[in-house]
């Protein structure tokens, strides 16, 4: 049998270079000019010949993490399959972005960000990007697939922390968004020996003092934070932030916004750190939208959304090895400074000048 034309490295090094193609045909018509050039096909074999697991990941992301330091989010988000229709792993799951149901994969990933924020004292500015001044790395360690059969979120969700655990990860909080804060969650990360910080609904029961239980948005919580008996879990300390304050990440509303509106941008935080202060609070919601950065990024830069490979497998081992592109340029970008959009721009600017040096696409001669 001959050997494979192409691995792993290959086609993560085309998911880091290329800039609106990222399928199995331009990966070949990018490949070096050779005369054992591969075609499409040997990149689809690679696809369906990787196991689909995220081990590769991993021994990637362990040379780089402080696993006795930083925080471990949690989140997820749709991959936007629109026209797919005989894709494996593609259904309907609801989209932040586009505020509806629509069709795609829901990607689930464990990411580890370390604790100190290293920036630059600078404001960013047209020459300083935002991605630039914030040094602070992400760095994803696990990711799962959610499908409606099989295992819910929520269990992926506690598969991934049993095997951070496992990976020796001692976080200084495990950060989640209010899908995930049930209580068998919540006593997970409790049980491992970690504290938590997530959102909860506002309809959660909490008891303030030792009376009766009633929902997080009926009782009195200063700005300084409260302590409550969080019904079926135990003491939790609770923040209550308003974004129309300018406190949370959001904007300020619209001047058509209605009372609901107004109400929706009223949200509750909890942790089982009872000492944690607002100071605190406010520091980790900051970096724990970091996830929506990771998001961002995989998509815009590494193609995550844009295989049309139809198996489970190939799907899967496309996300694996674009989250893996992420990871190479984000380490870039730690070490240099330099952004996603700047490091693609400058393997552009090689060919640019390649093709200014001999142009070929010129006039005819008029003499």
């Amino acid at each position: 049998m001959n050997p494979p034309k192409v691995d792993d490295l290959d086609y993560i090094h085309f998911l880091v270079a290329a800039q609106k193609e990222f399928t199995c045909t331009e990966a070949a018509r990018s490949s070096p000019e050779e005369e054992d050039a591969p075609a499409h096909d040997a990149f689809t074999r690679l696809l369906q010949r990787q196991p689909p697991d995220t081990e590769a990941l991993w021994q990637e992301a362990e040379p780089v993490v402080d696993s006795d330091d930083g925080l471990l989010i949690l989140d997820d988000t749709t991959l936007d399959k629109p026209y797919a229709n005989e894709i494996e792993h593609v259904t309907w799951h609801w989209s932040g972005k586009h505020g509806d149901v629509v069709k795609g994969i829901n990607l689930l990933t464990l990411l580890w960000r370390s604790s100190s924020e290293e920036s630059t004292s600078e404001e960013p500015t047209e020459e300083t990007s935002p991605e630039k001044s914030s040094r602070e790395a992400h760095v994803p360690c696990d990711f799962r697939l959610y499908e409606k059969v099989g295992k819910t979120k929520n269990e992926h969700f506690r598969k991934m922390l049993d095997r951070a655990f496992e990976r020796g990860f001692e976080p200084e909080q495990v950060v989640f968004d209010s899908w995930y804060s049930g209580l068998e969650n919540l006593k997970k990360v409790r049980d491992l020996g970690w504290t938590f910080f997530t959102r909860l609904e506002k309809n959660r029961k909490v008891n303030p003092d030792d009376t009766y239980n009633r929902q997080i948005q009926e009782i009195e919580i200063p700005e300084e934070g409260r302590v409550v008996h969080l019904k079926g879990f135990g003491f939790v300390k609770v923040f209550r932030t308003d974004s129309t304050d300018g406190d949370a990440e959001d904007n300020q509303p619209e001047e058509n916004d209605t009372e609901e509106s107004e109400e929706e941008d009223i949200q509750y935080w909890a942790t089982n750190n009872l000492e944690m202060t607002e100071e605190k609070r406010e520091e980790l919601a900051r970096r724990a939208w970091g996830v929506e950065t990771y998001h961002r990024r995989l998509k815009q830069y590494c193609g995550v959304e844009d295989s049309q490979c139809r198996s489970a497998r190939a799907q899967h081992n496309h996300i694996q090895m674009s989250i893996r592109a992420f990871l190479r340029l984000e380490l870039h970008r730690m070490e240099t400074a330099i952004s996603f959009y700047e490091s693609k721009t400058a393997i552009i600017r090689e060919a640019i000048r390649a093709y200014l040096a001999d142009p070929t696409h010129v006039l005819p001669s008029s003499a």
